[in-house]
């Protein structure tokens, strides 16, 4: 069943359920959107499914710095209190409120 909601908005910070990553969401995908080459890299044990809505995340771990792109099952709210302190932040988000980052600008 294709779910047409996502559970998590822009800005929330989030952490992954299985590996030791956490991010702020700056895009959603309703449905897997990445390359096949991408989706068949992960182990088929592990793959989520694809009807559900995937996260692009500005995310950190404990060396460095990258864009995550991940499914909805393997993610949660991160409760920590703490920013993130991907260096992107500032292009699309204001200050850390706690829980989230706000929008710099309106969407469509």
């Amino acid at each position: 069943m294709l779910k047409t909601q996502s559970k998590y908005a822009l800005g929330e910070v989030v952490r992954h359920k299985k590996h030791p990553f956490r991010g702020v969401i700056f895009d959603v995908d309703a449905v897997f959107s990445n390359s096949e080459e991408w989706y068949d890299a992960i182990p088929k044990d592990s793959r989520p499914s694809r009807d559900q809505p995937f996260y692009h995340l500005l995310a950190e771990n404990d060396e460095s710095y990258y864009v995550a792109y991940v499914s909805e099952q393997n993610l949660m709210l991160d409760r920590s209190g703490e920013p993130v302190s991907h260096p992107d932040i500032g292009d699309l988000f204001g200050a850390f409120d706690g829980r989230q980052y706000p929008l710099h600008f309106d969407l469509n």
